[in-house]
């Protein structure tokens, strides 16, 4: 049996919200999303982002030059919800036992987009003022370690979009392979001209709300976030919820689409039930990776359906956040976290899917989640999917512990 892995409530940074109370609040809220529009991010385009609007955070002075980015100043921003547990686990355990797992695709690399401009207008490389530091992708996790003198093992996740989930999966590794007593984990990503020019070449961005599942969808909305969480074998608090399995897989299809028929989401799905020695029926809701493309959508559905027939309730999150990238595996499982939360959500509400334009009668059939929909009862247990490019997936199972053992 595997050993508990329990995940504290997590700090959490996204359109939708700051922090884990408000995040939940507009999950939950009757209103439909409304993310804002920009014109900043491609030529031409007034296209719907999932921006971080608000101040952030700001660094201490003696912050070193080379990891200062707003992508490490978003994650600073979140981690503050999480701070006291970093310096229990600094206390119980000491700093070299505590190691960081974070994910990202971006890192800082928008930090140097003054000196490539300075180059093509003809300057130098020696006086463009390029940095490389700052778009090392290992940059937000050697930021954590600089800030909170920890010492133990620290490395970054970039695998696309299932980077955040990877991290929280390689945390539950190094826990139960007792090379860490507690981790640091979750995953960021800011908004970044290279990645949303790259989804525009691919003609994969809407110009409206995404509309995942939808008759008619037009693809993704990008967005930013960080979610952090400190995972351990032990149970800081009674409301720290449980890892309760996980699953990977990758199809190594193409470069950029998925395997059609599900295959490696099938794997992942099975392999996740099989981990936290789950049944289908066990799970309460799915956030669904549901980016709004015609190609995800149509894999994804078609390997839920498989796995877990039309009855499990289901939703896709991302028209409220955007896609938040090297984020979105750490920022949905937060969402799961939040809503599993008795504390955070007595209720038991979930949040309804956008679907203005109705659910496509060409895809297998999901219980998509509507207004007045709830957990089942009597244990909170919800699995979230994360799919990325070359077929790379990943699935957590999060929920309520059984007996005090995960």
């Amino acid at each position: 049996m595997n050993a508990a892995i329990y995940l504290s409530r997590p700090g959490v940074l996204s359109a939708v919200g700051d922090g884990l109370a408000a995040t939940v609040a507009a999950l939950l809220s009757p209103w439909p999303p409304q993310l804002s529009q920009s014109e900043a991010w491609v030529h031409g385009r007034n296209l719907p982002v999932g921006a971080v609007n608000q101040a952030l955070r700001p660094f201490a002075p003696e912050v070193p030059p080379g990891l200062s980015s707003r992508n490490n100043q978003l994650l600073w921003h979140a981690l503050a919800a999480v701070e006291p547990q970093i310096e229990a686990a600094k206390q119980r355990y000491g700093a070299a036992r505590v190691a960081v797992v974070l994910g990202t695709s971006t890192s800082g690399v928008d930090e140097n987009i003054a000196a490539f401009q300075h180059v093509v207008g003809g300057g130098g490389w020696a006086d463009s003022g390029f940095g490389q530091p700052h778009q090392l992708l290992s940059s937000p996790a050697e930021f954590v370690q600089w800030q909170y003198g920890l010492g133990g093992l620290a490395y970054v996740i970039s695998t696309a979009c299932t980077s955040g989930a990877r991290a929280l999966i390689s945390a539950a590794r190094l826990l139960r392979a007792g090379l860490a007593d507690a981790v640091v984990c979750g995953g960021v990503d800011c908004l970044s001209l290279l990645t949303v020019n790259g989804f525009a070449a691919l003609e994969v961005l809407s110009d409206d709300t995404a509309t995942p599942f939808a008759s008619g969808r037009r693809g993704i909305n990008i967005g930013e976030a960080a979610a952090v969480f400190v995972a351990t074998r032990e149970q800081a608090h009674p409301q720290d919820l449980c890892l309760l399995g996980y699953g990977a897989s990758s199809d190594a299809w193409h470069m950029s689409s998925p395997r059609p028929d599900g295959a490696g989401a099938v794997q992942t799905l099975q392999a996740a039930l099989a981990n936290a020695a789950l049944h289908p029926h066990d799970i309460g809701w799915i956030n669904l990776h549901g980016t709004g493309t015609e190609l995800n959508d149509s894999m994804e559905s078609t390997a839920v359906a498989q796995c877990f027939g039309a009855a499990t309730q289901c939703t896709s999150t991302k028209p409220y956040t955007g896609h938040t990238l090297g984020a979105a595996g750490a920022l949905e499982a937060a969402l799961m976290w939040g809503m599993a939360s008795r504390a955070d959500n007595p209720s038991g509400q979930l949040p309804a899917q956008y679907l203005p334009a109705g659910y496509d009668a060409a895809l297998p059939p999901l219980a998509l989640t509507a207004s007045g929909s709830h957990w089942p009862a009597p244990r909170r247990i919800g699995l979230s999917t994360s799919f990325a490019f070359g077929g790379n997936n990943s699935a957590l199972i999060i929920g309520e512990p059984a007996e005090d053992v995960c």
